[in-house]
């Protein structure tokens, strides 16, 4: 069996703990505090969730944290919440008033399995579900800690993160941003939840601050690197082997680093930012090889 191989095996590992996880978190039972759970919410809500992907996120949540020898399963709750905030702004993104699109992870998008209103409920709920998993105690590490991981995921989610990279990517069509705009864009938009998934395993394990920041810096490179090959993908894919409709964004006129400065030199700086990652997680020896093998994948992924 090849490295990648292993890599690959240990990915869908982590994806089917934390789709165990989630689903549990989305049956209908009834919490303290709540009133009813509606059906047809909580259906949308796991097809929004619960339909496949890689979980990239959530595993360099858990792989983070096992550098320090973190609690495993307070981790894996971590890394549910943040796929629920990944899944909520993927099902806001499809809506007709964003991307407006039609098919992701090769299934109908929420908008289009339900109808727009109830996609726009789902995703709210998912949103606000990964906050209550952060905090619940049953996410059992110290209070400061969960409030720790609060504070950033909302930071890494909200206007100065994911959700204005996405305002950014809206407006990038009509302003055509230069360069150093393509990067901001995509560090907040894509990057900041896989900076947060890496520093988030060193939270959790209540890791030094020097930790903390060299794991972000680690998931800013990748996430960099995710995007450049998201961007290189839809030029050069096709729908079906992507699970999401191809060529959007040169349909859509936006801006990307790839159409900047076409595919081989987007190659030559994915293998920049690969050397980057694995030159930051140095000092963890093999403990970060898995981590390691991620820098690989992202950067080389077919879909």
């Amino acid at each position: 069996m090849t490295a990648a191989d292993t890599f690959e095996t240990i990915l869908e590992m982590r994806a089917r703990a934390v789709e165990d996880l989630l689903g549990s978190l989305l049956d209908e039972r009834i919490l303290p505090g709540e009133i009813a759970r509606p059906a047809r919410l909580l259906q949308a809500m796991r097809h929004g969730v619960l339909n496949g992907g890689k979980r990239l996120r959530p595993f360099l949540v858990v792989e983070s944290a096992g550098l320090f020898g973190a609690d495993q399963d307070a981790a894996l709750r971590v890394a549910a919440a943040l796929e629920c905030v990944h899944c909520y702004s993927l099902i806001h993104d499809d809506l007709p008033a964003m991307d407006d699109d039609d098919l992701r992870r090769g299934q109908p998008t929420v908008h289009k399995a339900y109808d727009e209103a109830t996609a726009i409920l789902a995703g709210d709920s998912l949103l606000t579900l990964a906050f209550d998993i952060l905090a619940d105690e049953a996410t059992a590490i110290a209070a400061d800690r969960r409030a720790a991981l609060v504070l950033a995921l909302a930071r890494a989610a909200g206007a100065g993160g994911m959700a204005g990279g996405q305002a950014l990517d809206l407006d990038a069509e009509r302003t055509q941003p230069d360069e150093a705009g393509i990067i901001t864009l995509q560090a907040m938009k894509t990057g900041a939840l896989i900076r947060f998934a890496c520093e988030a395993g060193a939270i959790v394990a209540g890791a030094p601050a020097a930790d903390r920041e060299r794991l972000a810096e680690f998931g800013s490179a990748i996430g960099l690197a995710f995007q450049l090959a998201d961007d290189l993908l839809d030029l050069t894919s096709d729908t079906t082997t992507l699970g999401k409709t191809a060529g959007k964004d040169v349909a859509a006129g936006k801006a990307t680093l790839v159409q900047l400065h076409g595919p081989d030199w987007t190659r030559r700086q994915l293998d920049g930012l690969v050397l980057q990652a694995r030159e930051l997680l140095k000092p963890y020896g093999a403990a970060a090889s898995t981590l390691k093998l991620a820098a690989n994948f992202v950067a080389t992924r077919r879909k």
